[in-house]
Formats: C-alpha cells, sequence, structure tokens
C-alpha cells in the first residue's frame, strides 16, 4: 500500500483536487469514510495502521461542505446504546460508557475463567451452561481505573504510526467476586471454587484461568443490535433481556429491522471517530441464551425459535482492524 503524504494526489490523473460536484469529487466522498471518518485507514492486508490526520491537506478540505456532510450521514446505521465487559468468564458482566476494542479483544475482558477436568480440550471451561449459578458471581476490578484501558494509551497515540500498547500489571487487574449469598471473595481464593462445584457434578475439578488477552469462545468482539432483542421477543412472545446475549456491544440501529446485522458479515465498520472493525460472521447460539442473567432459570423456547427462524444464529462477531476507545453513544458508520 502506498503511503499517505501531505501531497496525496485526488484527483484522477493528477494532483489537482477534483472540482466540487464532479463525478471525481463524488467518488473520493464515497471512499471517504473510510479514510476521514476514523482516525486511521486500516488495510485489509496485514492491518497497517496508517495516520491520516497529518493528510489533512487544504487541497482536500476543499471538498467539504453541505452537500458533503449529507453523502456521510448517508452511511451511519446506528449508535452504540450499551458497552459490556465480563471480567470472568460466563460469570456476570459489567456495563460500562467506555471500553478499549484491541485487536485482541475488549481490555479487561474474560481475563479470568475456570478450567474443569471434565471440559473439552478444545473448550475447557466451566460455564453456566453447567453451573447455571455462575451467572449471579458478580466480579469487579479491584482497581478499576487500571482496567479501564491500555495504561500507555495516550503516549502510544502519541508516536506516529502508534506504539504498542501494555497492559497493567497482573496485580492491578486482580478481581474480587460478590457471590448469590453476598459474600466477597478473591478471584484466586479456593474457597470459590468450592462454591461453583456445589450442585454440580464432582467430576468437575476446577482450575483457575488467567490470561493476558480476552478468553472468548472463539473471536475478539461481539456485537447485537437492540432491532434482534425485540423482534424475538415478538417472535417467543416473551420478554427478552439483552443481557441473555452476552454481547460487549448493543447497537440501536437507524431502521427498525431485526437481524439486519446479518447484513454487515463480510464488510467494515467505523465506530465513533477512530475504531474500525470488521463483521467476520454470524453468531451461532448455544443453551446460555436460554439462561435468565439475573437467576439463571431456562428458557429453551428462545433458543428453539433462533435454531428454527434465524439458523441458530444471533448477532454477529468481529475483529477489530483499528484500536481505539468507544463510548456509549458512538456513531457506528458502515464504510463498504
Amino acid at each position: 500500500m502506498q503511503s499517505v503524504t501531505r501531497n496525496m494526489n485526488v484527483g484522477p490523473n493528477s494532483g489537482e483536487p477534483p472540482r466540487r460536484g464532479s463525478k471525481a469529487a463524488k467518488r473520493v466522498l464515497r471512499r471517504r469514510p473510510a479514510l476521514w471518518g476514523c482516525g486511521q485507514l486500516a488495510s485489509a492486508r496485514g492491518m497497517e495502521r496508517i495516520s491520516v490526520f497529518q493528510a489533512r491537506d487544504q487541497q482536500l478540505s476543499l471538498l467539504f461542505s453541505s452537500s458533503d456532510q449529507q453523502i456521510r450521514n448517508m452511511s451511519i446505521v446506528g449508535t452504540i446504546e450499551s458497552l459490556w465487559r465480563y471480567p470472568v468468564k460466563s460469570m456476570r458482566g459489567e456495563e460500562s460508557n467506555e471500553i478499549f476494542a484491541g485487536f485482541s479483544g475488549v481490555y479487561g475482558d474474560r481475563l479470568f475463567a475456570f478450567r474443569s477436568s471434565a471440559s473439552p480440550k478444545g473448550f475447557p471451561y466451566l460455564t453456566a451452561r453447567e453451573q447455571r449459578e455462575m451467572l449471579r458471581y458478580r466480579p469487579r476490578f479491584r482497581q478499576p481505573e487500571k482496567a479501564a484501558r491500555p495504561i500507555n494509551l495516550a503516549e502510544a497515540e502519541g508516536m506516529p504510526p502508534g506504539a504498542n500498547l501494555l497492559s497493567a500489571e497482573p496485580v492491578e487487574l486482580m478481581v474480587d467476586v460478590e457471590t448469590p449469598a453476598g459474600d466477597a471473595l478473591a478471584i484466586d481464593n479456593p474457597a470459590l471454587i468450592d462454591k461453583l462445584r456445589q450442585g454440580i457434578d464432582d467430576k468437575h475439578h476446577l482450575t483457575l484461568l488467567r490470561s493476558e488477552r480476552a478468553m472468548t469462545d472463539c473471536r475478539p468482539l461481539s456485537i447485537f443490535t437492540l432491532q434482534s432483542v425485540r423482534q424475538l421477543a415478538e417472535e417467543t412472545g416473551m420478554p427478552v433481556d439483552k443481557r441473555r446475549f452476552r454481547a460487549n456491544v448493543y447497537v440501536e440501529l437507524t431502521s427498525g429491522d431485526g437481524f439486519a446485522e446479518d447484513e454487515f458479515v463480510g464488510r467494515s465498520l467505523c465506530i465513533g471517530p477512530k475504531v474500525v472493525i470488521s463483521i467476520l460472521e454470524r453468531d451461532p447460539r448455544c443453551m446460555m441464551i436460554t439462561l435468565d442473567p439475573d437467576t439463571g432459570a431456562i428458557a429453551p423456547a428462545l433458543l428453539k425459535k433462533v435454531a428454527q427462524a434465524h439458523d441458530g444464529m444471533a448477532g454477529v462477531y468481529a475483529a477489530v482492524l483499528v484500536e481505539g476507545m468507544l463510548h456509549r453513544g458512538d456513531s457506528v458508520e458502515l464504510l463498504d
């Protein structure tokens, strides 16, 4: 990929900017969201990151107009309704006004899990499928400010083209867990394992796992739309809590269509001023969505409807192409 320079050619055959309203100008504007809609351009080859702030030349400013804003707004498909992460896999999530979306997932998401000797080697975790009470355990970071974002984020972003980001020290990312009975236990307290083993088969011998990156099921980022939640409520005739789907990002779409996020598969989205994600695939669902996030009670009708009406899929998985902070209320923009 050619580097972006301050003398970037924007005309079809020369360094001259295209005349406003011309076909060349419209072509640039159609491409512009991938370049100007975010702080960085993500290359499909190797996820190169090219700073584009320096490319905002006076030549390019000639293209900015009210008609330009109308064209740009046509690609906005929604806004972030809420953001979530799950410090301990299969335990209760925490809602946040902002999260950091990195290549390996959300910072602070699923850093801890419990390995079960009875689980398959490819997926060795104890989850709420085996111990429904896990959903009622509430983990909290002891130092939430350290768990909010990479510790060198501001400094790294100020060093073109961007330095690698650093995580806080393990001791700074320790978690305490509130049990359903109201007791507070450190994540590494053996008493917590004893409580998790209550009521399940004795074959589950548990050990604590800790990772520097999110121990997601298969992809770094999960996205769900409120329109899909509402459609499933209508289809099943029962209230549906969005938390059943344990997504990182819940989106309120500009359209009213449920499962419209399926149409984003194979395309890229810009969220807020910087983050770019690629929508990889639809999310295959399991019995986890049948579990009430507050009580653990089972509602099999929900999974049955998803299987019958939506091929067993609900929501989408994504990979992060350009890292950055996401905020509640950020716009979600379709790039291609």
